[in-house]
């Protein structure tokens, strides 16, 4: 499955504005015959822009998420977007698949908040696993930080999912995560995992970019460099069979050892 990683942070504090550049990235992303689009953390509105982020946030199903879904109809690809929920008095850091007929397929909340700023505007979610089939595959979802944990990942892989989908807002000096830990995460899981990130400056964060799509090999099938970019790459299932049956870390696992992890 082509997959299209839109390396921007749009126009923080305009919903409006930033529907306007997804709408336009998944016209290229479509037309370069991807058939879904990703985009960063918090695409929908920014990420640094203080209490703004309770202003803008809006429920799964609200006014931009039924934009959303005219767009991926209209280009004719699924789109996963991060952006502030509010549900109740509660607000989160969540991530959102449409399909290409315009159907919500999944929506995850961040369950690991990155420093105080993150805790001071949201609540946790508190499911690790979210994944919906796309095109043969099952996709799965997580946020930025979700990754770093190693239990995290593995769920996933214990769950079946062939392609995990990453928004991330991820500043120096943490680069290495882009460069190093995700490539690591996607081998030692055997799965297909598209890191998106924010560039540039927002407030007192410098965002890096180097958005990539790894595969099951820890190979880097695209990266992206420092700038504002639309990198594509393929996740192909059959190099996946294979991968995993030549891989034998999920099968030689020893659960009955790590008791002590939890």
């Amino acid at each position: 499955m082509r997959t299209a990683l839109l390396q921007s942070s749009g126009r923080p504090g305009s919903v409006a504005e930033n529907l306007k550049v997804l709408d336009e990235a998944a016209g290229r992303a479509a037309a370069a015959g991807a058939a879904l689009l990703v985009t960063s953390e918090l695409f929908l509105t920014g990420y640094a822009i203080g209490d703004d982020i309770a202003r803008l946030a809006e429920p799964a199903d609200g006014d931009a998420a039924d934009a959303i879904a005219e767009t991926a109809t209209r280009h004719g690809l699924a789109v996963a977007y991060g952006y502030p929920e509010r549900d109740g008095d509660a607000v989160y850091n969540s991530v959102q698949l449409v399909s290409a007929d315009g159907t919500r397929l999944a929506n995850h909340r961040k369950t690991h908040l990155f420093g105080c700023f993150e805790r001071d505007h949201f609540t946790p979610g508190d499911r690790p696993v979210t994944q919906a089939g796309l095109g043969g595959l099952t996709v799965g979802l997580m946020i930025c930080y979700d990754v770093e944990f190693p239990e995290n990942v593995r769920a996933h892989a214990l769950a079946g999912t062939d392609l995990l989908l990453v928004p991330t807002a991820q500043m120096h000096p943490f680069q290495f995560v882009a460069e190093s830990v995700v490539p690591v995460r996607a081998f030692e899981n055997q799965m297909y995992v598209a890191y998106v990130n924010r560039v540039g400056q927002e407030g007192e964060f410098e965002f890096v970019g180097l958005s990539t799509l790894a595969g099951p090999d820890g190979v880097a099938r695209a990266r992206a460099g420092r700038a504002e970019e639309l990198v594509l790459a393929d996740a192909d299932p059959v190099l996946l069979a294979a991968s995993r049956e030549n891989n034998p870390y999920l099968r030689d696992r020893r659960p009955g050892l790590y008791g002590s992890l939890v």
